[in-house]
């Protein structure tokens, strides 16, 4: 009787609330008395004035107030479990005997009646679904289960066809639940669902409205509290209003769990039936992250690069509030690209988004959307996830396709001002976007094109490697100038600015350039002018003069070794373990280059090499590049041609006794002598 009593007072409360009380403070009780009620008509009435109680929703509603109805119904269930498990037998006469779970659960959702909208059912539904088989309980026999998966579907189907405009409560009650309850339907109740309806009501509800990511409108707002501190930093307070804002919205029903919701946006993308919501989707993202890159070129912590964020940001900050930001924006980078994933993967299989009309567009729209995000994910590395790779090369493979298109899209990315380097940390991310990309069209596009365009907004870069804020920038740089005179139609294009190339190469290393990357930078380019290669053919001596160069700068180059951050990151074959001079890396690097030569010219240049192996005074340098040496003549570098000459040359003409026995050779003014011929041997010259 008592629970009688208190479901009576509990029913008139929320029926005529007064002014000190609200509402969703009777929501414990509500929850209480939904476990501990015998009657199921009793448990049917409150259920349903839980949906429709005038204390509840006749006031502004968000959904903080939808999960907290969640919530109510979800305890409940969980507290029928817990009972179950924990009484013992039951005494006889002892009382009304207890609801078991089905009808329990039939008395509950029985108050998802006509007197409250479709999509408050949904609430009720999710919210018993998730108490009993939430968490891998399975609390409800199977039966009972798919009764309870079937309506949350169909409410979620009478839902979608009620929908108000878009931006309203219940797209956003709609995705909330679904999103909570996705994982524990069935593939066949997942397939009634109408992902038609569904998709624009998910996208608008994460992206776009108050409740979701707001259209990243939130970002420019910070800098209203970002201040100067007395020792001349950048500071935002937590006390900030901007900071509770952000946090508000990282903790949102939507936004705290955008991993899950943007894998449920990514499933109904690949089943809608209608392909051209696919693109109206990505145009809604298109639009997110135009306006993300814009608001925060707005604020003041985008003048700060990432390199400088220890001397211009204020250390308390860098602990607190910045990094609280910088998670918010990287879980908006993985949600797009999740749902972009998706979409490369409907393109594919989709006949009407594959055609002409329709791929090479979505791709330059992906592309676009992963430039205006690079700000977050070069912080991250863009090779970081193998999804966001998958999304850049499948874009780009489709717009490959298209060489026309390719270029404009190139032209409509580039820099601002070719031949200069942005004093904006934001406009070189940007740069850096470019260079990277546009590395991945160098087969596709003229070479008039690259000429003018690709090689122009790289060559500010190339010298830049000492400084620390342009050293992605600087790689990416000399690897696109490389991709450029690496293609064969480009053989004019390389004739032309390789030389210079070589003089700006010489000319950082080794002060800002590493021994990693000469060496890579240099073989890549006597590999492009090198037969069989198109330069070759114009310019045959080419090759020769680039080791002529190399050779007479080793001959006088510095034999100290290099400062660590000048090794580089370096493979076994290229001294890791052994500091290397800047001397030992102008030999390897000529080693390097020993299996792009003709075999006339190995001719000559094997033993100018070993030359210059024995100038090296530093035994441990010189041991690592004899060691990079035989690597090279005998590790299957070479082709066969190449290699049954240096065999000659190892055991026939003085090979041998040049790289073992060669500075001793040459302080007794001994030259080579041919394997077995006869000649008088120091005995410390014998094996």
């Amino acid at each position: 009787m008592a629970s009688e009593r208190s479901l009576g007072a509990l029913l008139r409360s929320l029926q005529f609330p007064s002014d000190a009380q609200d509402g969703l403070s009777l929501l414990p009780t509500a929850t209480s008395l939904l476990s501990a009620l015998k009657n199921p008509l009793n448990i049917t009435l409150l259920s349903s004035q839980l949906l429709a109680a005038p204390a509840i929703w006749d006031q502004p509603v968000d959904l903080f107030t939808c999960r907290r109805i969640i919530s109510v119904f979800n305890t409940a269930a969980m507290a029928i479990l817990q009972s179950e498990e924990s009484e013992g037998p039951r005494m006889p006469y002892g009382g009304p005997k207890k609801l078991d779970r089905e009808q329990w659960v039939k008395a509950v959702v029985g108050g998802a009646d006509e007197k409250s909208p479709r999509w408050r059912h949904l609430l009720l539904i999710g919210g018993v679904l998730l108490g009993f088989e939430g968490q891998e309980r399975q609390g409800l026999p199977w039966g009972v289960r798919k009764r309870l998966e079937s309506a949350l579907v169909t409410a979620a189907q009478l839902a979608l066809e009620e929908l108000k405009p878009l931006d309203e409560m219940d797209g956003r009650c709609i995705t909330m639940v679904l999103n909570y309850s996705f994982e524990l339907l069935s593939d066949l109740e997942r397939g009634r669902i109408d992902y038609d309806r569904l998709l624009p009501v998910m996208t608008q509800a994460t992206y776009i409205s108050p409740e979701g990511l707001e259209g990243a409108y939130f970002l420019g707002t910070v800098d209203r509290d970002i201040v100067q501190t007395p020792s001349k930093r950048f500071a935002w307070p937590m006390q900030s209003a901007t900071f509770e804002r952000v946090t508000a919205i990282s903790s949102g029903p939507l936004v705290s769990a955008l991993g899950p919701l943007s894998r449920l946006i990514a499933h109904a993308v690949e089943n809608v039936r209608d392909p051209r919501l696919v693109t109206r989707s990505v145009d809604q993202i298109a639009d997110l992250v135009r306006t993300m890159v814009v608001q925060w070129r707005q604020n003041k912590l985008s003048e700060v690069d990432k390199a400088e964020e220890a001397d211009f940001l204020d250390p308390e900050s860098l602990k607190t509030t910045i990094p609280t930001l910088w998670k918010l924006l990287r879980s908006c980078l993985y949600s797009v690209v999740i749902v972009l994933r998706s979409v490369f993967g409907r393109v594919i299989n989709d006949r009407s988004l594959a055609s002409d009309k329709s791929a090479p567009y979505i791709s330059m729209q992906a592309l676009h959307i992963l430039r205006n995000l690079y700000f977050v994910s070069s912080r991250i590395g863009p090779n970081s996830s193998s999804q966001h790779t998958f999304v850049t090369l499948a874009a780009v493979d489709i717009l490959a396709q298209y060489p026309d298109l390719s270029e404009n899209f190139l032209k409509s990315v580039k820099p601002s001002e070719l031949g200069q380097i942005p004093a904006h940390p934001v406009d070189r991310c940007l740069d850096l976007f470019f260079l990277n990309t546009s590395e991945l069209f160098t087969t596709v596009v003229s070479p008039l094109f690259s000429e003018d365009l690709l090689i122009q907004a790289a060559l500010p870069y190339l010298p830049a490697g000492g400084n620390n804020h342009l050293l992605e920038i600087f790689e990416a740089a000399h690897s696109l100038v490389l991709a450029v005179c690496a293609v064969p139609k480009n053989a004019d294009v390389a004739a032309k600015h390789l030389p210079f190339y070589i003089d700006n190469l010489f000319a950082v290393f080794p002060t800002n350039l590493s021994a990693r990357q000469f060496r890579l930078a240099f073989k890549t380019v006597l590999q492009v002018t090198a037969p069989p290669s198109p330069v070759a053919n114009r310019q045959p001596l080419l090759p020769s003069i680039l080791l002529e160069v190399l050779y007479d700068r080793a001959l006088n180059a510095q034999t100290v070794a290099l400062p660590p951050a000048s090794q580089g990151t370096t493979g076994p074959d290229m001294g890791k373990t052994v500091p290397l001079s800047e001397q030992a890396v102008l030999t390897l690097s000529l080693i390097d280059s020993l299996s792009f030569l003709r075999v006339e010219d190995l001719e000559e240049w094997l033993p100018l090499t070993v030359t210059l192996i024995n100038v090296i005074p530093a035994a441990e340098m010189r041991k690592a590049c004899v060691e990079r040496f035989w690597g090279a003549l005998s590790d299957g570098e070479m082709d066969v041609e190449r290699a049954h000459h240096c065999v000659t040359w190892w055991s026939t003409k003085g090979g041998r006794d040049m790289i073992l026995f060669g500075a001793k050779c040459e302080e007794q003014g001994q030259g080579a002598y041919m394997s077995g011929a006869v000649g008088k041997v120091a005995p410390e010259s014998k094996l």
